[in-house]
């Protein structure tokens, strides 16, 4: 089962990542002001995920496949890794569609 994980970067943003059954991130948020606005982009990403028409297939700069993951107005709510492959590409995606609509949150903010 895959989980969200919220963690705070140096410069007090929020962040998430979805993290596969095994443990591998698969999707990483922009970073986020509040932490109200980080759950927003967990909940976008729920919705999201399932319509194939929200994920922008993309070619890095070193030729290496990722894909971003978008919003109904456009806006990119989560980035993958870089990819080896096209097909290692499409399986990414196909696990954050398998994953981020049931996935749990965890807070690692509220750890001390």
């Amino acid at each position: 089962m895959g989980k969200f994980v919220i963690t705070q970067r140096i410069n007090n943003e929020y962040q998430f990542n979805l993290k596969a059954g095994n443990g591998e991130i698969i999707l990483t948020s922009e970073g986020y002001v509040q932490k109200a606005s980080c759950h927003k982009g967990i909940e976008s990403v729920r919705i999201n995920s399932k319509d194939d028409s929200r994920y922008d297939r993309r070619e890095a700069v070193n030729g290496k496949d990722y894909f971003v993951l978008k919003a109904r107005n456009g806006e990119i709510i989560g980035k993958s890794q870089l990819y080896s492959s096209k097909t290692a590409m499409e399986n990414g995606i196909h696990s954050v569609k398998s994953n981020a609509p049931t996935a749990e949150i965890i807070d690692e903010t509220l750890k001390n």
